[in-house]
């Protein structure tokens, strides 16, 4: 059985704020030590629920934050951005998939640092479901036939990965009061909870989540002048002064017209 774990950072144990996820502040040094240390308690539980090869796609940020001199053997780590399947690099050549420190999607209530690839997106659709990373994400593991067994995070990202894709295995690290603000769990209580409930969702049978094509692509961004570029992406059409749509036939090219839309409409 062939695993991807692809990692996050906002829903890592312990995170409540952006200096803690931030390369270059002080403090971001020792998260990315606890960050390490969940995506171990997931290869371990991999490997105890029957693994035969797992690859690790580090997903936060420029994707440069596992320390790999640290991580677990025999995992192998995509590292570094962009790569063809950004978060989820790896995901075509696995049987199943762990999210380890997923956040909520942006203007979710009550969720750690929420938000969808970056702050000047406020909403995603995939064929009129509401969707964040974690439903980008999924969806194009699914195209693959990869389903998402296991989500670690805050509350508020377990309920909506769990309303999107079904009964998965989850572990809730946190829960937030605020967007910068939690109760948070023990840490080594959440790493051996993470390497037990992994091994189970090596065992769980759990479908892919599979968008019927065509694929209809909504996102609302900020402000009109990012739509304004945002629309030198081919195939693009603005819908009003902040959302742009774009159709595809397969989940890879609308993932790939979503990174477009969000780096143009930011630069």
């Amino acid at each position: 059985m062939r695993v991807l774990i692809a990692v996050d950072m906002e829903g890592i144990s312990g995170v409540t704020h952006w200096d803690h996820v931030k390369p270059g502040h002080p403090e971001y040094t020792r998260f990315r030590e606890i960050m390490t240390e969940e995506v171990n308690a997931a290869i371990d539980g991999a490997l105890d629920g029957g693994a035969t090869s797992i690859v690790v796609s580090d997903g936060h940020s420029e994707g440069r934050n596992l320390l790999i001199e640290k991580l677990h053997s025999p995992a192998r780590l995509n590292s570094g951005s962009p790569a063809p399947l950004s978060m989820v690099q790896g995901a075509d050549h696995v049987d199943r998939v762990f999210f380890i420190g997923y956040h909520a999607r942006a203007n979710t209530p009550d969720a750690i640092l929420c938000h969808t690839w970056t702050d000047h997106v406020r909403h995603v659709w995939l064929n009129q479901q509401e969707v964040g990373e974690i439903g980008l994400n999924a969806a194009v593991c699914g195209s693959f036939g990869a389903p998402i067994a296991l989500i670690t995070g805050d509350l508020a990202a377990i309920q909506e990965a769990t309303e999107l894709l079904g009964p998965i295995e989850t572990v809730v690290v946190k829960t937030a009061s605020g967007r910068m603000a939690a109760e948070c769990n023990p840490i080594e209580e959440m790493r051996i909870a993470i390497r037990h409930t992994a091994a189970h969702a090596m065992v769980r049978q759990v479908a892919p989540y599979i968008v019927a094509a065509p694929i209809t692509l909504r996102v609302e961004l900020g402000r009109p002048d990012q739509i304004d570029r945002a629309l030198r992406v081919p195939g693009s059409t603005r819908v009003d002064g902040v959302t742009i749509e774009w159709t595809g036939s397969d989940m890879v090219g609308v993932y790939h017209a979503f990174r477009a839309i969000t780096g143009l409409g930011g630069s």
